[in-house]
């Protein structure tokens, strides 16, 4: 028999049974569209944390520095390390010292935390951000209006802010706000800038935040120990010799490299894409058990179909019919309804992204590996569990078949 016709039979047989086909095939468009949404939500959270971490350069070395006590023996047989030499702590003129070193350009400790924002009657809460005016030119953080943090505001504690776009547009309705006054924590503030727009990113708002001086923030944070560093090397290929020279001065103050890490956008980049790779790969894992899951029902629905058509079958095989055709028939059928399934969860997969990308603030785009590896599974699906009915089918015996009731 003709492979077209074959497909035609199996077309007709599914119209003369819409319900169930559909019903057949909603295990397979839930499970097409949940490995092309998810995988979709993985790659683009990947993408926008690279392109996140990229527009920061290729120069940038980020230092965590963990709080603890000094020496080599700290809590060893009760011997406590902070009575013998004291706790280590940075200052600002340590990490500037830092500044000396060829490789290193500008350096810049930061401060963070949430704290409530207040103007007139409208209130929020922002990320507060202490920084030195190098952190302009070390995160590419410019302004768009004003002017940004400079030394005299850090060496006076000045209370003056740069704010995001978001934090102005939710406490004035408007990006124009120069001069204007803000509250933070019950603390008047004179805006003096605002930052460029940086959009989103993973879900997250990098405008809603306002930037102070670094030495007010200690103070309004209750946080005098420097935690966080940014660090700038001269060039793209300084970046290795800055972190080695910054290593080994932490080592010297520390003594223990557990005490502190330094990280470059290399390292960051190479985590982030690992990370997100594991993470798509368990969420296709998670979305093609809806497959599996629908191949079963398909294989159910086939065996149904198999005893309710057994006369059929009886018949066409008395008149000609051979094994192979029969078996060829119910298999084209599944596959039919599997594959179907699978272009129909590929467009409501694309409804639902479409949908998502608002939501979630990031582009999400259905790939073409993705979409042939949907496609193909769901057809792979219909084989794998069309099979056993088919092969059922073709095995019946012409007189058993008709003379079944």
């Amino acid at each position: 028999m003709m492979l077209m016709q074959t497909v035609s039979m199996a077309f007709k047989a599914i119209r003369a049974n819409k319900a169930r086909a559909c019903l057949t095939m909603l295990g397979v468009i839930i499970g097409v569209m949940s490995v092309v949404v998810l995988v979709a939500i993985g790659q683009g959270t990947t993408a926008s944390v690279t392109s996140s971490i990229q527009s920061m350069g290729t120069n940038l070395l980020t230092v965590s520095i963990q709080t603890r006590s000094s020496g080599r023996f700290g809590g060893f047989g009760g011997f406590n390390s902070s009575n013998q030499r004291g706790t280590v702590i940075l200052t600002t003129d340590d990490v500037l010292s830092w500044e000396d070193s060829d490789a290193v350009a500008a350096v810049s400790p930061t401060v963070s935390g949430s704290l409530t924002v207040k103007a007139g009657n409208v209130n929020t809460s922002a990320s507060i951000m202490g920084v030195l005016p190098s952190y302009e030119e070390i995160r590419n953080q410019g302004v768009s209006a004003g002017r940004y943090i400079i030394q005299a505001d850090v060496d006076n504690r000045s209370a003056v802010c740069v704010v995001g776009v978001d934090i102005a547009q939710e406490l004035f309705g408007t990006t124009d706000v120069v001069d204007n006054t803000l509250s933070i924590d019950g603390r008047k503030f004179r805006i003096v800038g605002v930052l460029e727009s940086k959009g989103t990113s993973g879900g997250t708002s990098s405008d809603a935040v306002v930037v102070v001086p670094f030495t007010l923030a200690q103070r309004m944070l209750e946080n005098t120990s420097i935690t966080s560093i940014s660090v700038s090397a001269t060039d793209a290929a300084s970046v290795d010799a800055a972190q080695t020279y910054i290593e080994n001065y932490l080592y010297r103050r520390y003594q223990n490299d557990s005490s502190y890490s330094v990280m470059n956008q290399s390292e960051m980049l190479s985590a982030v894409e690992e990370t997100s790779s594991t993470l798509s790969l368990m969420l296709g894992g998670i979305a093609g058990i809806s497959l599996l899951v629908g191949g079963i029902g398909i294989m159910n629905i086939m065996l149904v179909s198999v005893s309710e058509r057994t006369r059929e079958i009886g018949i066409r095989k008395a008149v000609g019919a051979k094994r192979r055709d029969i078996l060829l028939q119910f298999l084209v059928e599944a596959v039919v309804i599997s594959g179907l399934g699978g272009l129909l969860g590929l467009a409501l997969g694309a409804l639902l992204m479409d949908a998502l990308e608002g939501v979630l603030g990031m582009t999400l785009t259905m790939s073409m590996g993705v979409v042939q590896l949907a496609v193909g599974f769901s057809m792979a699906v219909g084989i794998v569990f069309g099979l056993y009915p088919a092969g059922k089918a073709s095995k019946l015996r012409p007189i058993e078949a008709l003379h079944y009731d």
